[in-house]
C-alpha cells in the first residue's frame, strides 16, 4: 500500500513520515507557483527569440561590407562565410551552411563576399577561399579554410562539418532525435566515423594561411 511505501521511505531516510502533514492548500499553492514560473519562462524564451530572428538568426543571409561589425558583434555567436560567386567550393558551404542554419538558431550564419569586402578581407587575412571565420562575442576565435579538414574532398557530408562547428563551441550540440530536414546526415553512426576525419586545429587572431593542394581555389579574389 502507499503507507507501506512511505514508511519503507522513512526508514530509509530516517524521517518519521507519521508526523508528516500535507497541507493540500500549501501543495497547489506550490504547484500554482511552479506554474507561473514556467509560463514566465517561456515567455521570456519566446521574447528572446523573437529578438534573435529579428536580428537574423535562423536564415543564412548575406551582408554587405557595411554590415559586418553589427553581425559579428550584436549576436554571441556568429558564423561567416566569405565566399566567391565563383568559386564552386563556395557553393558547396553555403549548401552545407544552409542546411544547418535553421538547426542552431543560437548561432547566426551569414556570408560575406571577399572581392567586395577588402577592408575585413585585409583586417582577418582572409587569403583562401572558402574561408568560415567563427565569432563569439565580436572576437574572431576559429576558422576553416579550404577543404583540407573535410579530408580535400568536395562530397563531404554536412554531419562533417557540423561536428567541427560543434567542437569550436560556434554551436550547441543539439538533440539527434529531435528531427532534421537533412536525412543522411542525421545518422548517428555516421556522424562518430565522419566526425573522427574532421581535424582539430585550431586558426587564432588572423590566421594562418592553410595548406593549398591542386584542388583549392585561387586566393587572388580580385574580378
Amino acid at each position: 500500500s502507499d503507507y507501506l511505501r512511505a514508511l519503507e521511505l522513512e526508514n530509509s531516510r530516517g524521517v518519521d513520515i507519521r508526523n508528516l502533514k500535507i497541507n493540500d492548500d500549501d501543495a497547489e499553492d506550490e504547484l500554482a507557483k511552479l506554474h507561473e514560473t514556467r509560463l514566465q519562462q517561456l515567455k521570456e524564451a519566446s521574447e528572446k527569440r523573437q529578438v534573435m530572428k529579428v536580428k537574423g538568426h535562423g536564415q543564412y543571409e548575406t551582408i554587405a561590407q557595411d554590415d559586418f561589425l553589427d553581425a559579428v558583434t550584436q549576436s554571441d555567436h556568429v558564423i561567416v562565410h566569405f565566399y566567391h560567386d565563383e568559386f564552386e567550393r563556395c557553393k558547396i558551404i553555403d549548401k552545407h551552411l544552409k542546411a544547418l542554419c535553421p538547426r542552431y538558431f543560437d548561432t547566426r550564419f551569414v556570408r560575406l563576399s571577399a572581392p567586395d569586402s577588402p577592408f575585413f578581407v585585409k583586417k582577418l587575412n582572409v587569403q583562401m577561399l572558402p574561408c568560415i571565420v567563427f565569432f563569439h562575442k565580436g572576437v574572431a576565435y576559429d576558422r576553416i579554410v579550404g577543404f583540407d579538414e573535410f579530408g580535400g574532398k568536395d562530397d563531404f557530408k554536412t554531419s562533417v562539418l557540423e561536428e567541427r562547428l560543434q567542437n569550436a563551441g560556434a554551436i550547441k550540440p543539439r538533440d539527434l532525435g529531435g528531427g532534421s530536414d537533412d536525412d543522411a546526415d542525421d545518422d548517428e553512426d555516421e556522424r562518430r566515423e565522419m566526425a573522427n576525419r574532421a581535424r582539430s586545429s585550431v586558426y587564432r587572431g588572423g590566421g594562418r594561411r592553410g595548406k593549398v593542394d591542386s584542388d583549392d581555389e585561387d586566393s587572388d579574389f580580385s574580378d
